[in-house]
């Protein structure tokens, strides 16, 4: 394994730590990531990992800029306004790392379109404010065998977990059912940052094989109090999607 000069320098914090080091970039650059949603979540999730050099990174959103979207989804600028999103996010990382393959998907996932989509991909990142979109995106996951990153947002409360097929629990396992959607959702810019980072450090760790994943396991942050607290999850018995045993919370 050779790399440029110009790759050992740009790459060189991370490719110092022995626990990733020149083959463990190499995974990253051979990683294809899906992150439906290009906001709140989605602006910091892909920054970061477009910064640690994730080599595909796809990006599904229907959704145009709006002025409203520029408190906290940091990808898009002023001069973004009215442009598709997944324009607007690409253009960025693009420019922030020109090494790397962004594809875009202009679309709302749907029944007819989630599995050709997600199929090129390693894994799946959550950035959605959909819980139709979620539910349809788990299932998937699990019928596709790939890890979901799972990341929720509303006041100063985030939420983050990472599920790993086939063995639940699954997002059907905690939030089953579409509740009435709530628009718009009270939120502070910040803490999607905060969530979105998140996000994209489980999917790092996933690639590289590093660390513990989220798995079974529900991370809570309150902004306010500047606290973190972990749920243990278990599978729920009759869960359609992965069929074993659930603790039941409440979506923030």
């Amino acid at each position: 394994m050779s790399f440029s000069a110009e790759i050992l320098s740009r790459y060189e914090r991370q490719l110092i730590i022995p626990a990733i080091g020149e083959a463990g970039q190499q995974k990253l650059f051979d990683a294809k990531v899906l992150v439906v949603g290009a906001g709140g979540l989605g602006s910091p999730a892909t920054y970061y990992l477009a910064a640690a050099g994730v080599g595909t990174i796809g990006l599904v959103d229907s959704d145009r800029v709006e002025l409203s979207n520029l408190q906290r989804q940091i990808i898009h600028w002023q001069k973004d306004l009215n442009r598709p999103k997944v324009d607007s996010a690409k253009e960025k990382l693009t420019a922030f790392n020109p090494g790397i393959t962004i594809n875009t998907y202009f679309t709302t996932l749907t029944e007819e379109n989630v599995q050709e989509i997600l199929a090129p991909y390693d894994l799946a990142v959550a950035a959605v404010d959909n819980f139709a979109t979620r539910h349809l995106l788990n299932k998937t996951c699990f019928k596709l065998n790939k890890p979901l990153i799972e990341g929720g947002v509303s006041n100063f409360t985030g939420l983050v977990t990472t599920f790993i097929p086939p063995e639940g629990p699954c997002y059907n396992c905690l939030f089953s059912g579409v509740p009435a959607e709530k628009k718009p959702i009270p939120l502070v810019g910040v803490l999607p940052g905060t969530i979105g980072v998140l996000q994209a450090n489980e999917v790092l760790k996933l690639i590289l094989g590093i660390g513990t994943p989220l798995k079974g396991r529900l991370m809570l942050f309150d902004a306010l109090e500047t606290q973190f607290e972990t749920i243990s999850l278990q599978p729920s018995p009759n869960c359609p999607v992965c069929g074993k045993i659930s603790t039941k919370i409440q979506h923030p």
